[in-house]
């Protein structure tokens, strides 16, 4: 293999497929790079087994070939070489050292053979269906901080991707709150499609692909419980690929779930809430991270208003007032301040709205004029 490659574009891709290197692998090469010669592209690949990251990238081939490359030890000697400049990669296959040559430095690096990686699955990117890349991304932030970390509930640590027709939804829960974000589609799915996708994948595909590309093709294969992410070219990359295991399981039923009616109803500011839910958990983070929510409907004269508290036996106590158009009775409500806090994170608009039927069950949250994303939290209890 000998190729020429430019600095930035190679530190771009590594910095894309480092994310899918194992760190904690009995498989050496899971802890390497893949590089490899491809159509006239470099291609770079990592898998940990569970996430793999293909990046296709510009580059001069002289000569074919591939090998693997200590991913951490690549990376660091990549980044401190000088941005604007070609780097030469040449391959001594019999001992399997790549020689890593810029204008002063000059690098030998021990590899391991290309034939021990795992192989990568190959698709027809003519199939699949295709997503609007920002409005996806969109959707991915809204819904994985609900996600859970409990790997006893594998089925929580996953998105519930559910499509059929012309609609699409991303659902996450973990047994306390649930968010789901649902958009519309330019072209009917050809066939309803439900898997569970680890939210570390969209994680990952929403902090990789940037907002400049127009599409993404998704594909989840029938022989293979896999879910394949295309990405095309922008002006650093020629191409991204992420492939991922897809969670096995029955998911929980989103539907039942999200509340069908409310008995008080509060429209209220997104920033306003979200500032008094910071200045609360200051205190609330010290006794169980229980912050109260007391809604006070108003008069013809006066608006109602809402309480936002959160106390410490040790530090103190806040409480925060602000307006609100109320609908419904008056209610004191708990909930655990920190998955407030991260729903509110989410909502783009003005204002939201806050859905509650009693201060037993769920509450549920929504950007104002905007049914398409809701967050539904637990309540917590009052106690004294």
């Amino acid at each position: 293999m000998k190729v020429s490659v430019l600095q930035e574009s190679l530190a771009h891709g590594l910095s894309i497929v480092s994310r899918a290197v194992s760190s904690r692998s009995t498989l050496p090469v899971l802890s390497n790079i893949l590089l490899a010669t491809d159509e006239g592209r470099l291609r770079l690949s990592a898998t940990n087994l569970e996430l793999g990251i293909i990046c296709w990238i510009g580059a001069k081939i002289e000569e074919e070939g591939a090998t693997t490359v200590p991913a951490r030890i690549f990376n660091d000697l990549v980044n401190t070489l000088e941005g604007q400049q070609q780097i030469e990669l040449s391959l001594t296959l019999r001992t399997q050292t790549l020689n890593v040559r810029s204008k002063a430095s000059n690098t030998n690096i021990k590899c391991i053979d290309a034939t021990e990686f795992p192989p990568m699955p190959t698709i027809d990117i003519n199939e699949g269906i295709y997503l609007p890349i920002s409005t996806f991304k969109e959707m991915i932030q809204q819904v994985v901080f609900a996600s859970s970390n409990d790997e006893a509930r594998p089925v929580l640590t996953g998105v519930l991707v559910n499509g059929e027709g012309k609609k699409i939804s991303l659902s996450a829960a973990d047994g306390f709150r649930l968010s789901r974000s649902v958009t519309e589609l330019l072209e009917p799915l050809p066939e309803p499609i439900s898997a569970i996708v680890p939210a570390r994948t969209l994680s990952e595909l929403a902090r990789i692909v940037s907002d400049g590309e127009q599409t993404m093709n998704m594909q989840i294969p029938n022989e293979r419980n896999q879910v394949i992410f295309t990405v095309g070219p922008s002006e650093e990359i020629q191409g991204i690929q992420v492939i991922s295991q897809l969670i096995e399981g029955t998911y929980p039923n989103v539907d039942q779930v999200i509340p069908k009616s409310y008995q008080t109803r509060a429209i209220l500011s997104t920033s306003g809430l979200l500032k008094a839910c910071r200045q609360a958990e200051i205190f609330a983070r010290q006794s169980n991270n229980i912050v109260r929510i007391n809604i006070l409907p108003g008069s013809d004269e006066n608006m109602g208003k809402v309480e936002i508290s959160g106390q410490s036996d040790e530090s103190g106590s806040h409480q925060s007032e602000m307006e609100a158009s109320i609908e419904g009775n008056g209610l004191l409500i708990a909930f655990n301040v920190r998955f407030l806090r991260e729903a509110l994170e989410v909502i783009k608009t003005p204002n939201l709205v806050l859905e509650t039927t009693a201060n037993t069950s769920p509450g549920a949250i929504y950007p104002a004029g905007d049914t398409n994303f809701v967050h539904v939290i637990m309540p917590m209890h009052l106690g004294n």
